[in-house]
């Protein structure tokens, strides 16, 4: 079974947003992750698959 990386994306986004709704002191570090595997995953693209 492969997920794609457009499928993983909503995924991630929902699965994030239910955490900032639970504990919305991860709000900080939710955002910090995202945007280092974004920022790496532009680097290098050969990552995504």
């Amino acid at each position: 079974m492969t997920i794609h990386s457009l499928a993983l994306a909503p995924l991630i986004s929902l699965i994030a947003g239910i955490l900032i709704l639970v504990m919305p002191r991860l709000l900080n570090y939710i955002v910090a992750l995202y945007l280092i595997v974004v920022g790496l995953l532009g680097l290098f693209p050969q990552l995504a698959g």
